[in-house]
C-alpha cells in the first residue's frame, strides 16, 4: 500500500529514487530549492543534463539524473507564478491546473523510471508566492489521484520550514 508522508527538512539529503525540483521554465538554476538541488547535485552536471532539454513549459516536468544526490533522479517542474500584483484574482482556475499538472507530470514520471520514492517541496510556494494551503490541498490531491497507477510506494511532502509542515500535516490528518 502506498504511502503519504509528510517530513521537514533539506529535500537534497534524501535518499530516495526521485526528488521534484521546483525549477524555473529555463532549467538553469535560481535560487531556493531549484538552487540548492543545483548546488548539491553539482552545476556543471545539471546544466550539461538540462541544456538538452529546451527548458520546461509550465506544468510539465523533465527527468536527469540525481549526480551528487543520494536520490537517483531529479524530476524538474516548473510552476505558475501567483499574481500577486492583482491580489491572486487572475486566473486563478488556470493556476491550480498548472499546479496539478505539475504533480501529475512527476507521478508520470515516476511510472516512465520505475520510481518508487519521490519526494516533492511545496512547488510555487516561494518566490512564485502561491498560497501555501492552496497549494498543499493541490499537491496531495493530485499525489493521492495517480499514487496507484505511478506505482509510487512512498511519497514525501519535504517541507523547509514549520509552518508548511503544519499545513501538510493539518491536510493529512
Amino acid at each position: 500500500m502506498a504511502e503519504l508522508e509528510v517530513i521537514r527538512g533539506d529535500i537534497t539529503k534524501l535518499a530516495v529514487d526521485a526528488i521534484v525540483n521546483a525549477a524555473n521554465t529555463k532549467l538553469k538554476g535560481g535560487g531556493g530549492v531549484d538552487g540548492a538541488i543545483h548546488r548539491a547535485a553539482g552545476k556543471a552536471h545539471l546544466l550539461a543534463a538540462t541544456a538538452p532539454l529546451g527548458g520546461c513549459a509550465t506544468g510539465d516536468a523533465k527527468a536527469t539524473p540525481g549526480f551528487n544526490l543520494p536520490a537517483t533522479w531529479i524530476f524538474h517542474t516548473a510552476g505558475p507564478v501567483w499574481s500577486v500584483k492583482r491580489g491572486g484574482k487572475t486566473a486563478e482556475d488556470a493556476k491550480d491546473a498548472l499546479l496539478r499538472s505539475c504533480y501529475r507530470r512527476c507521478m508520470e514520471l515516476a511510472r516512465e523510471h520505475n520510481v518508487r520514492s519521490i519526494a516533492f517541496p511545496a512547488i510555487s510556494t516561494g518566490v512564485y508566492r502561491f498560497p501555501p494551503n492552496r497549494a498543499a490541498g493541490i499537491a496531495i490531491a493530485t499525489v493521492r489521484e495517480h499514487l496507484q497507477a505511478s506505482g509510487v510506494e512512498r511519497a514525501i511532502f519535504c517541507c523547509y520550514n514549520e509552518a508548511t509542515e503544519a499545513i501538510y500535516r493539518a491536510l493529512l490528518a
